[in-house]
């Protein structure tokens, strides 16, 4: 893979100075300070005054060994970003420092830290396709989208036209709406989709693969603004619009020329779809829908090109709903929402229709039939969700493990504490039973038809979601715990424990709240319940 062989050519191929320790304790005042970290030499003079803990903190180990305390308060990518003040190696040693194995990009090797699939374990369900495709989206993960997140999350611009473009043209916008025959219409176009997976061989799981590694960007609300709302908004276009309206529009966004979100939310209606107020009343002339209300909470709204709205053109409950497509123009307008991200590049908007005039050849479906299809679309949008939280809680649980095994308290690693092996044991119960769950799941939509998909697994889905999202408070609490302070701060070690902690309600909202979502499972087992079974 090109990042993993470029970082390695670098940082092997160089060959480095030895010094001895003698030579290494001499360099030890504020204006020449070197230390050692794992046995390699790091000449960090010019580097003192600009350090965030002060010359203080960096005095007691001028001169000598700091590899102990430098991980107990730093993650291993600091000293990858700081790899310049390398000037050698200790004399003698045949230590293979940390920071030459690291490979963001590559699957991790602590245990639990990957599905068991990926580390050594008998799968019914992943293949080496599987494999080459989580590989080629952490790798383009690596190269085009974590060096500019933090850029995007602090500033709060919305993801550029340029980017989307960039993952419309590495497949990435395509496989993240499932198979279909838009995977083909790619190859045709000359597109490969990542690992070089053929259309015909594209699953649900290679689908959650590019979720579960999109998800490790880091920046919740730059991971949103990377296309939450086309997957959402997406999929109702494919499925139930007319021909002429799915070519024209489908095609574009899937290569990142355009964007598109979901506008079914209204500020008096969230999870309660049937009760939304949004008309549209047909012009005198026929040809269009007049379109006039407000969408709530609306992901990518502020930058997107098309909405897939529901709308009441009926009357009262679920029989009154259809799902148009509207495009942005004269009578769409679009404000901002600030949210938990605490950063708006997901583009979260409140979105007001004032005489939009729709055509009628943009009515998604069956006119007063609209809500079949939020509901069939909901499916997706909760499985995405799941896949997201579950993937979330991994990687909380994760870097959980490694903080509690390199930090020493009280004299001893924290996984020397019985009570800390209690929490991780939780955590790390808690995500893989959810990922089991949401891996049968997926088993089950890739092999069913699209409509009994929907249908019968509805349930279990809402069911999942709801689970899945109660297990990740859990997760965060123990988090939280076990890291202290690091956890409530937004840079350093605990950086991506404090963004899950902060955005953790987003799943159990987004989608379906938990109640709704609870309800929903047992009403769907319920209206299956066989008549003649007693206890």
């Amino acid at each position: 893979a090109t990042v993993s062989v470029l970082y390695c050519a670098l940082t092997t191929t160089i060959k480095m100075k030895t010094f001895t320790w003698e030579e290494v304790a001499k360099h030890c005042t504020e204006t020449d300070l070197w230390i050692v970290i794992d046995d390699e030499v790091f000449d960090i003079s010019k580097f003192v005054k600009f350090h965030p803990g002060g010359v203080a903190a960096l005095m007691p180990f001028a001169g000598k060994e700091a590899t102990e305390a430098f991980y107990g308060l730093h993650k291993i990518e600091v000293l990858k970003k700081y790899l310049r003040f390398r000037i050698g190696k200790i004399e003698g040693s045949k230590k293979v420092s940390c920071v030459e194995k690291f490979n963001p990009a590559a699957m991790s090797e602590v245990a639990y830290s990957e599905p068991s699939a990926f580390q050594g374990f008998p799968s019914p369900y992943f293949n080496k396709s599987h494999i080459a495709l989580r590989d080629a989206v952490a790798e383009f993960r690596e190269k085009e989208l974590k060096p500019i997140a933090d850029q995007f999350e602090n500033s709060g611009k919305y993801p550029s036209e340029e980017l989307y473009k960039k993952m419309g043209a590495a497949g990435i916008l395509a496989i993240r709406l499932g198979p279909g025959p838009w995977l083909k219409d790619l190859e045709k176009a000359g597109i490969t989709l990542p690992g070089g997976v053929k259309a015909d061989e594209f699953d649900y799981f290679h689908e959650l693969m590019c979720h579960d590694q999109m998800i490790r960007v880091g920046a919740p609300s730059f991971c949103a603004g990377l296309g939450d709302g086309y997957i959402i908004g997406l999929p109702p276009v494919l499925h139930f619009a007319k021909p002429a309206l799915r070519e024209r529009v489908a095609p574009a966004c899937i290569r990142g020329e355009k964007r598109i979100c979901l506008a079914i939310s209204e500020p008096q209606a969230g999870s309660d779809v049937a009760n939304i107020v949004t008309t549209a009343k047909k012009s005198p002339c026929g040809k269009f829908y007049i379109v006039n209300g407000t969408k709530k909470w609306i992901t990518n709204g502020m930058f997107s090109d098309y909405f897939s709205t529901a709308v009441r053109t009926g009357g009262k409950g679920m029989f009154g709903i259809t799902m148009m497509l509207i495009e942005r123009g004269e009578g769409v307008k679009t404000t901002p929402i600030a949210t938990a991200y605490g950063s708006g590049c997901a583009g979260t908007a409140l979105v007001e229709f004032k005489d939009v005039k729709v055509p009628i050849e943009n009515v998604l479906g069956r006119v007063n039939q609209g809500f079949r299809c939020v509901m069939y679309n909901f499916n997706h949008e909760r499985w995405m969700i799941c896949a997201q939280v579950i993937s979330s809680m991994r990687v909380v649980q994760d870097e959980t493990m490694k903080w509690c095994y390199q930090r020493k308290a009280f004299g001893k690693r924290l996984t020397d504490q019985p009570v800390v092996r209690q929490k991780l044991a939780r955590m790390v119960a808690l995500t893989e039973s959810q990922w089991s769950w949401l891996e049968l799941i997926t088993y089950q939509m890739s092999n069913m038809e699209f409509k009994p998909m929907m249908e019968r697994l509805a349930g279990p889905l809402a069911l999942l979601k709801y689970n899945c999202t109660r297990a990740s408070l859990q997760v965060a609490d123990d988090a939280a715990q076990l890291l202290g302070g690091r956890a409530i701060t937004k840079t350093g070690m605990g950086k991506s424990i404090e963004q899950f902690i902060r955005t953790i309600k987003y799943g159990a909202i987004l989608g379906g709240s938990e109640e709704v979502m609870a309800d929903l499972g047992i009403r769907q087992a319920i209206r299956q319940y066989p008549k003649h079974t007693k206890l």
